[in-house]
């Protein structure tokens, strides 16, 4: 059985492997599309609407709620279910925001295509392999950069995931900058909790006086 010194060691390994993917992101030209579009996307009234596989699923699941949060109309699509009848969501202003490191997942590359039959606005992919199909198939694509995923065996995704959640973490706070998005804002999106209490503390709105506060020991 390994000591504990060990297992703090190794504990260490995986963060700075981790740490090492994110350092080596490479944003270029592509990363400032993608923003343009989403604004673009917001101001004409569409959705970001998001979908990954399995961990990349669960990544834009993450990314859908926090675009949500600061005032971009988003949500997440599985692509396994998309080809029966969850792409009767789509609307033509609406933005498709892929994610897959390999960019080789059947259900994924299908929901790009059965997307583009429909007429949706634009697709956004975030890939990792040189010989990802996305990057052919999406208007743009953000390059994740070659990923070493952590752990003795390198395969579990891990790495990747961080990767594809600090990229979809900026482009979110950033579209939300430029949008000026404001406390009173996201304290409409997120009322409730102790970031709700922070926004409506900081709010320069009445609203934050509309709505009580969460209170369990209040009625309404």
């Amino acid at each position: 059985m390994a000591t504990k010194k060990y297992r703090i060691e190794d504990g260490h390994r995986v963060i700075e492997s981790i740490s090492k993917s994110l350092l080596n992101i490479k944003l270029d030209d592509s990363f400032s599309d993608a923003i343009d579009l989403m604004i673009q996307c917001s101001e004409n009234n569409g959705k970001i609407i998001t979908t990954g596989m399995g961990k990349a699923g669960i990544a834009m699941q993450k990314f859908s709620s926090i675009l949500r949060s600061v005032s971009f109309p988003s949500l997440y699509i599985h692509p396994g279910e998309s080809s029966h009848g969850d792409l009767g969501i789509v609307c033509p202003n609406d933005i498709l925001f892929v994610a897959s490191t390999s960019g080789k997942t059947r259900e994924v590359l299908e929901t790009i295509e059965l997307a583009k039959n429909i007429g949706i606005f634009k697709v956004i992919g975030v890939t990792s392999h040189p010989d990802s199909p996305i990057r052919d198939t999406a208007d743009v694509t953000i390059d994740m950069g070659i990923i070493k995923e952590a752990g003795y065996l390198h395969i579990a995704p891990t790495s990747s995931i961080v990767v594809m959640t600090a990229i979809t973490d900026c482009l979110a706070l950033i579209c939300a900058k430029e949008r000026e998005i404001t406390f009173d804002d996201y304290a409409k999106c997120h009322h409730s909790g102790y970031l709700g209490q922070v926004a409506r503390s900081k709010s320069t709105s009445s609203y934050k006086h509309d709505i009580p506060l969460d209170d369990r020991t209040s009625t309404l």
